[in-house]
């Protein structure tokens, strides 16, 4: 007795194996002849031969003709949702968020409980910039399956809505369900990093590093925290083992850089920084910082040059005019020095060293009467930043200057010091006087930023210690000799430049 005979395939789906096996091994090429012949047999009405070929489209960057052939799919079986989401991704890698919501709002009303459309859903709202309802979509996602893509999605929402607190809850609850996902750890990290939570941020940046100890970003984040407290050798060693991984990183040779500077070597400091500067040319904190040390070797014209292109790439930062004031007045022209500090009080409200410094420079040139008033504003100030935290120090220079210039201006001691603690010397000096958290992180690049230096980067420019940064030396009436101060009192000086200083009004 003959075996029966193996039943013949439908005309439509006969080749739909060999494509599938052509397809998962990627030899696309091959799978592209037998995707033809099926076509040409079916007059083109093989739903999976078109699919699979939207596919090997679209990962060759055929976009545009990849969504054609997916809404072809969609028109010949509008009943799948496969169909549709891949309509909804090739729009959404067009950049055409708002028409993927539309076909994902689609696909979502044929599955409703698919993480993958709901994750995407609020992937997409998220780029509109419809932050509720990212939100809302992205914890339906997680209701559904607690994937950690959507964790790091969500956390994003947050930073960006200002909501740091609820992005360190997500964050922590994804460590939770996670707790060997580095990329996760390194983001809370650098959280806790930026909030000045060092014991929590090195607890998990050190777990991130204990499963991948190549994690660069893990270990330029803990080396640039080991920087912040004075350790410079520490943190060489670290971002030693960075460099391997990201030789072209902006931030690393910042951070190099920022270590050499630490370490009083200058010309080292400013060969790593200029690196930078050539990896990163619009960076302000890499041009901050390249005035910086400018400012401390006395060179004023390259530190007026760098200054002034980083205020041009950030023109709301206070401390950003008055290292500029101190390099103008460095340079003879107290008329350009004066309109800079006027521009770095009206837009700092926080700082007092903005302010002494000010007071320092109108004393100097014989106006006591706003001279007071720039010393009661620091006081202002400093009462202020001891109300709000009754853990605040000040630099040792910084109370000494303001203690001479209270002297010199004969008035009444209204503030009350608090002195820094028996550890102070292994904490970095603050140039806004007083160690205050930065403000909280908003996207994927601002992490990218908390790695870039914890010294000299930050809203309240936090330097580093044992370096005695010396911008200049600066002469007054009630001052004997020169006194030479550093970045958190001082910064009074001349200053001329033969460029046009055009950045204030």
């Amino acid at each position: 007795i003959r075996a029966p005979k193996a039943p013949e395939l439908p005309i439509v789906e006969r080749r739909n194996w060999l494509i599938h096996q052509h397809y998962i091994r990627k030899d696309y090429e091959t799978c592209k002849v037998f995707i033809k012949e099926q076509l040409q047999e079916t007059n083109g009405m093989c739903e999976y031969a078109i699919y699979v070929q939207a596919l090997i489209l679209r990962l060759e960057g055929k976009i545009q003709q990849s969504l054609e052939l997916f809404q072809s799919c969609a028109i010949l079986n509008p009943s799948s949702t496969d169909n549709l989401k891949q309509v909804a991704r090739s729009l959404f890698l067009l950049g055409k968020h708002k028409a993927a919501v539309e076909f994902y709002h689609e696909a979502a009303r044929l599955s409703e409980k698919d993480w993958e459309i709901n994750h995407n859903l609020g992937v997409c709202c998220f780029f509109i910039k419809n932050f509720k309802h990212a939100e809302e979509h992205l914890n339906t996602a997680l209701q559904i399956n607690k994937h950690h893509k959507t964790f790091m999605m969500l956390g994003k929402v947050h930073l960006l809505t200002g909501d740091t607190d609820k992005a360190i809850d997500v964050y922590k609850r994804a460590v939770e369900n996670f707790p060997e996902n580095t990329e996760l750890l390194t983001t809370l990290g650098l959280l806790y990093l930026q909030l000045g939570k060092y014991q929590k941020a090195f607890e998990h940046l050190g777990n991130a590093l204990t499963y991948d100890p190549n994690n660069y970003k893990a270990i330029l984040a803990a080396g640039s925290m080991m920087q912040t407290h004075g350790d410079f050798d520490v943190a060489m060693n670290k971002y030693r083992v960075a460099a391997c991984a990201v030789p072209e990183s902006p931030p690393l040779w910042n951070n190099i850089g920022m270590c050499f500077f630490g370490k009083k070597k200058y010309v080292a400091a400013i060969s790593c920084l200029k690196r930078a500067h050539y990896l990163s040319p619009f960076d302000w904190k890499v041009l901050y910082n390249l005035g910086l040390v400018h400012l401390t070797m006395q060179q004023y014209a390259s530190a007026f040059h760098f200054l002034s292109a980083a205020i041009n790439l950030n023109s709301r930062m206070g401390e950003l005019y008055m290292l500029l004031a101190v390099a103008l007045t460095n340079l003879e022209d107290g008329e350009n020095a004066t309109r800079a500090y006027e521009q770095a009080v009206m837009l700092d409200e926080s700082n007092p060293l903005v302010n002494l410094n000010f007071s320092i420079f109108l004393y100097n040139h014989g106006d006591k009467k706003a001279a007071l008033d720039q010393y009661q504003e620091m006081e202002r100030k400093v009462n202020l930043l001891q109300d709000s935290s009754s853990s605040a120090e000040f630099d040792p220079e910084l109370m000494d200057m303001a203690q001479k210039m209270r002297a010199a201006l004969q008035v009444a001691d209204n503030v009350v010091w608090t002195k820094p603690g028996k550890d102070s010397k292994s904490k970095p000096n603050s140039a806004a006087a007083t160690k205050t958290p930065g403000a909280p992180l908003g996207s994927n690049q601002a992490l990218g930023q908390a790695m870039s230096s914890a010294v000299s980067y930050n809203k309240n420019i936090q330097l580093p210690t044992g370096t005695n940064f010396t911008f200049c030396r600066q002469e007054c009436e009630w001052v004997k000799t020169h006194s030479r101060e550093n970045v958190s009192v001082k910064l009074v000086q001349n200053a001329h430049s033969d460029l046009a200083w055009k950045s204030l009004p």
